[in-house]
């Protein structure tokens, strides 16, 4: 069972970028589906206390696929930089997330793996302490973020992303 593969162009359609131009900045970010795969790409700018950007997939119920599962299994590669995947979950508030950092290595694919417990609840980057812990039901969006305070160039390529049971 899969929660997300990237089998037909018209997936792009679903993410969104969120980056660091809502509080002035100039990074750019976009997700694009090419060759079975997606894509997170684009350029940091730390220019105007900038230094971030993301995208979301719209909303949808994860709940079938994720309510027995132990975690998520993301298969990934990229550019040896730091990235969070994302978790929107209505125990939280609107502005807040649960998130799990990684690396993904460059020139080679690797499944990551990663329980419920990994994750940590976020609001604008800043740990929130009194949160509850993520639940997989809870889940109704997804999406990465990249905030390593490095200017430059990114790409990170998801192949997919499992329940892991």
């Amino acid at each position: 069972m899969t929660v997300l593969t990237f089998d037909h162009q018209g997936e792009a359609n679903r993410w969104h970028a969120v980056n660091d131009g809502v509080m002035g900045g100039m990074s750019q970010g976009a997700f694009t589906v090419q060759g079975g795969e997606g894509r997170f790409h684009g350029n940091v700018s730390l220019e105007n206390g900038g230094g971030f950007a993301s995208v979301r997939r719209d909303p949808d119920t994860f709940e079938p696929t994720l309510h027995h599962a132990r975690g998520i299994m993301l298969s990934v590669q990229g550019d040896g930089r730091a990235y969070q995947l994302r978790l929107k979950s209505a125990r939280l508030e609107d502005a807040s997330a649960y998130r799990v950092t990684f690396t993904a290595p460059q020139h080679q694919w690797e499944t990551r793996y990663f329980e419920w417990r990994d994750f940590e609840a976020v609001r604008r980057g800043t740990l929130l302490t009194d949160a509850p812990p993520l639940e997989p039901q809870t889940i109704y969006q997804l999406g990465f973020l990249i905030a390593d305070r490095t200017a430059g160039p990114f790409c990170l390529r998801v192949a997919s992303l499992k329940p892991l049971t």
